[in-house]
């Protein structure tokens, strides 16, 4: 892709930040989908991932999304299969790497570019919509982040975040304590839904729609490693009404 600038400059933030070093190597480039999306639960978020994203944005036909913090590229490769032009950055050149990769495997016609999610080379308003996923948790300063993606998006913003109210957050507390005594760890922020609706509002959009996915952590049914066991809980737990009020992670859409 051309026109777009590399991150960092003067303005840029601290690329010492674990953001930026943990997902340059190349061992985790590598090993990002199968972390990730591996086994059955890991296919059924990816599965329920994509149908929310084509709920938010469809029609997707002829349709321009930017894909901040793309990886490796799994929701960008899925909106150019169902017709959109995609545009994907991230700040890792590995990542992207193998998102190329795997979008040569597919078949399919995308952008991919290396840049900052906190600082878009890219004009006002200039995408139809923009897609950021599993990215803003990690982000060094996260309303800088939402107003960078509000600012290039010409009508929609599709986010998501893990909640404050959920178990995500005592494992954040964990992860935020053994970085301050040294340790190597990914230290991720939760969220208040006010916050996020907030930090919309004040760049001039509106959240119009919240789906949280899961009552209980991902880390715990990928441990169990059953579908059949987490789509049962978890049906239990909505219909008690848990998910509502302690659903984590939860994806919102915001319209201008």
């Amino acid at each position: 892709m051309t026109g777009l600038a590399q991150p960092g400059g003067s303005g840029g933030p601290g690329r010492d930040h674990y953001s930026y070093r943990h997902y340059a190597d190349r061992g985790v480039a590598e090993g990002f989908d199968a972390l990730r999306f591996g086994g059955p639960i890991g296919e059924y978020l990816l599965a329920w991932q994509e149908q929310v994203l084509l709920d938010a944005l469809e029609p997707l036909e002829g349709r321009t999304v930017l894909d901040v913090g793309t990886g490796t590229g799994r929701a960008a490769i899925g909106l150019s299969r169902s017709g959109a032009r995609v545009i994907g950055v991230d700040a890792s050149d590995e990542m992207l790497s193998v998102a190329q990769a795997r979008l040569g495997r597919a078949g399919l016609s995308a952008g991919f570019a290396r840049a900052d999610a906190l600082a878009l080379p890219m004009a006002d308003r200039s995408v139809d919509a923009v897609v950021c996923l599993r990215l803003l948790m990690h982000v060094v300063d996260w309303r800088r982040c939402i107003a960078e993606l509000c600012r290039v998006a010409r009508h929609r913003v599709v986010l998501d975040f893990p909640s404050a109210r959920s178990f995500a957050a005592l494992e954040a507390a964990s992860r935020r304590r053994k970085a301050r005594r040294g340790q190597r760890v990914e230290a991720y922020q939760v969220f208040r839904s006010g916050q996020i609706a907030e930090a919309f509002e004040e760049n001039g959009l509106r959240v119009v729609m919240s789906r949280p996915q899961f009552v209980l952590p991902i880390a715990a049914h990928k441990a169990v490693g059953s579908l059949a066991a987490t789509k049962g809980v978890e049906r239990v737990l909505r219909a008690a009404g848990l998910l509502r009020r302690f659903g984590s992670p939860i994806t919102v859409v915001a319209e201008r």
